[in-house]
């Protein structure tokens, strides 16, 4: 609230950025915002890319991706703007995660591989971070555990967490969640106790639930739903709408190999509606191919239609039928080309498509459908 009331950009952006690694960002967005909104027009352009690539993190870590992409965005542009490519690196950063969340593996492997190709001649290691973080998330929602192992691990062995290494914290829960899916249950243990051991909880309500999910990973079986069922009972972590899901996925796993099939299928399909929500597909299959392997029925609509797009998947899916380019859609809806991209990797599945020149008659097949 102090920070509403002051003028002192510096102070603002100092602040955030301390609030940025105890996961308290969103206390500072009217802040950000107005610093953001300001910025170029005052001559604190600095200021105010810092700012966006702040408020890019702060939409993402609340599940609002298209807004975060689009910040993303209009930080990448004021850095080339600048001639700032270090403070560049903090959206392609944003953006790489956000693709890696969607599900949109070439997006997040071009953003990685810049980052690291930037990186590596300027002995950059931090930046390799950035990259290896997005890598393995995007690894682990499409199943390839060994590659996340690997992405993860370059960040930091099993069994410590590198300190002033935020990464090495926000990655602890891809470590151990790929451990465990390629049978390195002493590594995932070993990880899970030095995350406990750190007490990321005091900082947030996401690093109380991450924390205490991953013990529950590698505990007994007699103890894990009572760990788990302690995890998803904290308070606020209902503002971390990917890594709730998440947790909810591991329940699920674990439940289901306790041949407990009536409970996991309550904690899969609720991951699974959390990530539908979010628009991670990869991740949403993930938590789809757990629910059948419960037995559970495949969802009636679920394969796809007109109803099962969000709006702005509809308003895209209809001008890309219509015949418009991406960037002629992008330009219209006042978003970025990588915005209606992804909107359209997300509509395919969702109606039964490959291609976009099927589009047309799949919206026309499932409208009429639903008239009938």
């Amino acid at each position: 609230e102090q920070l509403n009331d002051t003028l002192d950009v510096e102070r603002i952006i100092r602040t955030a950025i301390a609030s940025f690694y105890i996961d308290r960002l969103a206390g500072c967005r009217e802040a950000l915002d107005r610093v953001a909104r300001d910025g170029r027009e005052s001559g604190a352009v600095a200021s105010a890319l810092m700012a966006l690539n702040m408020i890019s993190f702060d939409d993402l870590n609340a599940g609002q991706w298209d807004a975060a992409e689009r910040t993303a965005a209009d930080a990448g542009a004021l850095a080339e703007e600048l001639g700032y490519p270090l403070y560049g690196s903090s959206h392609t950063y944003a953006a790489a995660l956000i693709a890696a969340r969607r599900g949109d593996l070439a997006a997040c492997a071009a953003d990685s591989e810049a980052m690291l190709a930037w990186a590596a001649p300027r002995q950059l290691g931090r930046l390799g971070n950035f990259a290896h973080h997005a890598l393995g998330e995007a690894a682990l929602g499409a199943g390839a555990f060994e590659e996340a192992y690997a992405h993860a691990t370059a960040i930091g062995g099993p069994g410590s967490l590198h300190t002033h290494d935020p990464q090495a914290l926000w990655s602890a829960f891809d470590l151990i969640d790929a451990a465990v899916h390629t049978g390195r249950a002493d590594e995932a243990r070993a990880h899970a106790e030095a995350l406990h051991a750190a007490d990321p909880g005091r900082l947030s309500p996401r690093f109380a639930m991450v924390a205490a999910a991953a013990l529950a990973m590698v505990s007994p079986d007699h103890t894990a739903a009572d760990l788990f069922d302690e995890a998803l009972g904290l308070a606020g972590i209902e503002a971390w709408p990917f890594e709730l899901a998440r947790v909810r996925l591991a329940y699920g796993e674990r439940l289901r190999r306790l041949r407990r099939a009536r409970d996991a299928r309550l904690q899969l399909e609720a991951a699974r509606d959390g990530f539908d929500r979010l628009g991670a597909l990869l991740w949403s299959q993930r938590a789809s191919t757990e629910l059948r392997a419960t037995g559970a029925a495949r969802r009636a609509g679920v394969a796809g239609g007109v109803a099962a797009l969000t709006p702005q998947e509809l308003e895209v899916a209809q001008l890309a039928a219509g015949g418009l380019s991406n960037r002629e859609i992008a330009t219209r809806l006042y978003v970025s080309p990588r915005t209606v991209s992804a909107h359209l990797y997300r509509v395919f599945p969702k109606l039964g498509i490959t291609t976009r020149a099927a589009l047309r008659d799949a919206l026309s097949d499932t409208s009429s459908n639903r008239a009938r």
